[in-house]
């Protein structure tokens, strides 16, 4: 995206900290309520682990770090894997039509990697939602859909601590990064350690390159964000409703992400299942896929004739068979 093309920039009207809810908030209201163009803001927040909308957070976070380095804790709605941001850490927020998943996600990716180079960061596009300089993470990215608006959000790691990042999320034994500060370091970057300028400079940078225009918040937006920031606080949404299941098949499937599926069996056919993991979510799970599970007998022939043969337009990239195996255990 050029600079000529419309871009606002979406300003608060005081330099308050605030929750990491509420940003996830306003993105939410800017997508309700601001219409035809695209949007973007960035923000900072206090030390927070932000995981995707699919995950169990006894899975993916280190709650006993988190309470006792004061560590908040909060769930998004978009998918994707778990978080760890700070002050030091920037976030991009933006908000556009809704569209083509694959093009919407390549070109906002794009459009940022484009505007690293521009600082002659050699930064690229990589895997299904991360930017990378020199084959080492310095992005990652999620999305999720509203009504005719996508809304994608995602890391700038400037700088952050990397004693919290690493103490604060709980890797699954299938994923590559998993101990300790060294490890991490291996396959993430700072941004501060390929560019001269500091932390401010590098946030006018980029709202002088990407956006055409600003906004500001009124007092009314603010009471709206604030009033949608209510569900993102609540307790049902932060940790979910998980009850009990008697199998869990757990993997990852490449190009999918990880998968958890708990499933509640009796006589052998499925009467409850829940499906948690850092993938993106492209349709309604709820109707296309764990709907059709319930009631089909945990066997590869039925479980196969109950899902639709689509999955991947359900789950970005899951192939059919792949999930079929991982629900019987293959």
């Amino acid at each position: 995206m050029q600079k000529n093309e419309t871009m606002i920039y979406v300003a608060l009207p005081t330099n308050q900290n605030r929750r990491l809810t509420f940003y996830l908030a306003m993105e939410e209201y800017v997508a309700r309520h601001f219409d035809g163009n695209d949007y973007f803001f960035m923000w900072q927040v206090e030390p927070t682990v932000i995981f995707g909308r699919n995950q169990l957070i006894e899975n993916e976070v280190n709650m006993d770090y988190c309470r006792e380095h004061g560590i908040n804790t909060f769930r998004r709605k978009s998918g994707g894997g778990c978080v760890y941001a700070d002050m030091d850490n920037i976030m991009f927020s933006y908000i556009t039509e809704k569209g083509n998943v694959s093009l919407t996600f390549s070109k906002y990716i794009n459009m940022v990697a484009e505007m690293l180079q521009k600082l002659g960061v050699d930064a690229v596009a990589s895997g299904r939602n991360d930017i990378m300089i020199d084959g080492r993470k310095v992005s990652g990215n999620a999305f999720y859909h509203l009504p005719n608006r996508s809304i994608v959000h995602g890391t700038m790691l400037y700088d952050t601590n990397m004693q919290n990042m690493v103490g604060s999320i709980t890797p699954t034994d299938e994923k590559l990064v998993s101990k300790g500060i060294n490890s991490v370091r291996q396959h993430i970057t700072l941004l501060k350690d390929h560019i001269s300028l500091s932390l401010d400079d590098f946030k006018t940078f980029v709202k002088e390159n990407l956006c055409s225009e600003s906004i500001c918040l009124s007092q009314q937006d603010i009471e709206g964000v604030e009033e949608i920031e209510k569900e993102y606080l609540s307790a049902d949404f932060i940790y979910g409703n998980n009850p009990s299941y008697n199998i869990t098949r757990k993997g990852r499937i490449e190009g999918v992400g990880d998968m958890e599926v708990r499933m509640e069996l009796k006589n052998g056919i499925i009467r409850q299942t829940n499906i948690m993991g850092d993938y993106f979510l492209l349709g309604d799970i709820g109707e296309q896929i764990i709907k059709p599970l319930i009631g089909a007998r945990l066997e590869h022939d039925d479980i196969s004739r109950a899902l639709p043969d689509d999955t991947g337009r359900v789950i970005m990239h899951l192939e059919k068979e792949d999930f079929v195996n991982l629900l019987c255990g293959n």
